[in-house]
């Protein structure tokens, strides 16, 4: 007979899944691209975002788990160090290069059956890229000036064809990201950039499964089926099996938060046992393609929380705003604010700030003490 789930207290799986997150201490990965390549390792993903009303989302998610984060920690992590590398998790991520295998059949994948977003690649137009990168080193968009544009024929595509080509090379496993500053991205063949005579092989089905429910146990502390499988829903049957197999061994313990029974999770009994440590003052200003945030729902049954992603929202509709990041103050979501950086004026704006709790005494106070080296972080500053 297998045993009866847990209940844990709400907050007792918030501080769970925040120290897995490591949002509940100090420096917990160190400092410089060292701190990067940790921090990666450890969450698995840290995913990109083009918007840049503020920081860049993957510069943000880093700050917020890195004191004394530098923008220049991460170029030196994927450009010179190559501990990490870019490519499509559940949407484009930084990934540890140690998990580099476990994508490799994702990229076999596309090069057998292409879905470019925008547009079909000619084959002799590719060949000829691949030359050219080879011979003269890599290159971005802004390098290729004798295309003959085209109209678009996606919102995120380009006029130029080559870029096309880019994006299937980068897909198929030719070409990696060898730098990024801003939205500008330059192409490097893979084996040049990370020194392979021939590139690892691909995980196996079952070993993918294993990643998964390794990395969210890992990053997620108490891990559901749809939390540990998000953006890899053909895995799901291997990764149940896996966490079957492992509860039979008792080696995970199935758990449930408050009354929400429906919804299993398992932990590791260390990770069960351990003692949690809230700090109620401490504020994070989280980005919403933070970990914490990304998957919604998973969100919602913990922090009782649905936050509205609305830069695509008409204006009219918008709740929070264009950009609202959540604020979690101790283990709870206080806030929504949307905010902007005044650049020429080196000062951080406030567009909208929408109370998701109660105001109560010093409330206000905390928050806006912790937007003061948030400010700074978006000058780039000294803390």
């Amino acid at each position: 007979m297998a045993a009866a789930s847990v209940r844990l207290d709400p907050s007792h799986a918030r501080g769970i899944w925040m120290r897995a997150q490591r949002l509940l201490g100090q420096a917990a990965f160190g400092e410089g691209a060292a701190a990067v390549e940790a921090a990666v390792s450890h969450l698995g993903y840290v995913q990109i975002d083009t918007i840049n009303v503020i920081e860049r989302s993957h510069h943000h998610i880093l700050h917020s788990r890195i004191p004394g984060y530098r923008v220049a920690d991460l170029a030196q992590a994927q450009s010179v160090d190559k501990s990490v590398f870019e490519y499509w998790a559940h949407a484009l991520a930084y990934l540890p290069m140690d998990d580099y295998r476990h994508f490799v059949p994702a990229m076999d994948a596309y090069r057998e059956n292409p879905k470019s977003y925008f547009g079909p690649v000619n084959d002799e137009d590719y060949r000829a890229l691949l030359r050219r990168i080879r011979r003269d080193g890599p290159l971005s968009i802004r390098d290729i000036d004798d295309d003959v544009l085209v109209d678009k024929t996606h919102t995120w595509g380009s006029r130029k064809p080559s870029k096309r080509a880019l994006t299937f090379g980068f897909f198929n496993g030719d070409l990696t990201i060898s730098q990024r500053e801003g939205i500008v991205k330059t192409y490097e063949l893979a084996r040049r950039h990370f020194g392979w005579q021939r590139r690892p092989p691909g995980s196996k089905p079952a070993q993918f499964a294993q990643y998964l429910l390794d990395r969210a146990l890992r990053s997620q502390g108490m891990a559901s089926l749809d939390s540990t499988c998000y953006g890899n829903l053909g895995s799901k049957s291997l990764v149940g099996e896996l966490i079957d197999k492992a509860a039979r061994r008792k080696k995970l313990v199935e758990v449930h938060i408050g009354e929400a029974t429906k919804t299993r999770h398992w932990i590791e009994p260390s990770a069960l046992e351990a003692p949690v440590a809230h700090e109620p003052s401490r504020v994070h200003i989280l980005s919403p393609f933070d970990p914490l945030v990304i998957q919604r729902k998973r969100l919602a049954l913990f922090f009782g929380y649905e936050h509205r992603f609305e830069a695509y929202v008409p204006a009219t509709k918008r709740v929070f705003g264009y950009f609202a990041l959540p604020v979690l103050v101790g283990d709870e979501m206080v806030a929504a604010i949307d905010l902007k950086m005044d650049r020429k004026g080196g000062k951080l704006r406030v567009q909208k700030w929408t109370w998701l709790v109660k105001r109560r005494a010093g409330l206000k106070a905390a928050v806006e003490e912790a937007m003061v080296p948030f400010e700074r972080f978006q000058r780039g500053g000294d803390y």
